[in-house]
């Protein structure tokens, strides 16, 4: 008996249905994080130092009667320490911004391939660090796709893509419309070819994508192909097979 409860039970591989192969954004998106919340914090000891250069020079010299030169040596005075201050917080709290960020990059993850190599028929985007968001978009409730370039991503030459479904779960603005996409496939060198290939297969599942210079035959979607139409295809096949058999007893009576 004790050699049945040592042995293990070995399962066969079975490919993943949630997600396929799995690809991810590049690194350049975590230096993209890290550039843009350092000038932020430039901006704002920009805009402070000018802010308190201005107001003490009007509170000193035109209120007070200080001359610009002294003025100026209560700057000296008090600049080093006032930048101490600023730069030490901001760097805690960069570092802590810094970590938090590359965890959140590194554990994004996208599919859109089967493990088989074919297309999957939907779009999966997984996100989050405490909270974890699997999100599945299905190419037939896809309306609209934007591929986006910013001033920060050409810097390290990366891209994303933006989709719009029909649900409109990304939110919607005071007007009505939509001002979150759906999903957001960010951090892509390729994002160009990824936009491309996700229209080969919108165009695929129902041909409603194609441009003025193409002629594309629309398809039906395979999801519902088969189960409404077909179920009744068969019950009057059926029906008649069944009245044909009547038909028969009723002559064969009759004869």
């Amino acid at each position: 008996m004790s050699d049945y409860y040592d042995e293990r039970v070995i399962k066969p591989p079975m490919e993943r249905i949630a997600s396929g192969k799995i690809f991810k954004p590049s690194r350049s998106m975590i230096f993209k994080g890290w550039l843009q919340s350092s000038m932020f914090f430039a901006i704002w000891w920009a805009v402070g130092m000018i802010a308190w250069i201005g107001l003490s020079y009007i509170i000193l010299v035109f209120d007070r009667g200080l001359t610009p030169l002294q003025h100026a040596q209560y700057m000296g005075t008090w600049w080093w320490l006032v930048n101490m201050w600023y730069w030490g917080v901001a760097c805690l709290i960069l570092g802590v911004a810094f970590t938090a960020w590359t965890v959140y990059v590194l554990k994004i993850e996208y599919s859109i391939l089967a493990e088989s190599g074919r297309p999957m028929p939907e779009i999966y985007v997984k996100k989050g660090v405490l909270t974890v968001t699997e999100k599945h978009v299905p190419f037939r409730t896809i309306t609209s796709i934007f591929s986006k370039k910013g001033v920060f991503d050409r810097i390290f030459g990366i891209g994303s893509v933006e989709i719009q479904t029909a649900g409109m779960t990304g939110g919607s603005g005071p007007s009505g419309f939509q001002a979150k996409p759906e999903e957001k496939l960010e951090g892509l060198p390729y994002f160009n070819e990824l936009r491309d290939f996700i229209l080969r297969e919108l165009r695929r599942f129902t041909g409603q994508y194609a441009t003025g210079t193409e002629v594309v035959a629309p398809q039906q979607d395979d999801v519902f192909a088969g189960s409404g139409q077909v179920e009744i295809l068969h019950t009057l096949q059926e029906m008649r097979d069944i009245l044909r058999r009547m038909d028969d007893k009723l002559d064969r009576r009759g004869s």
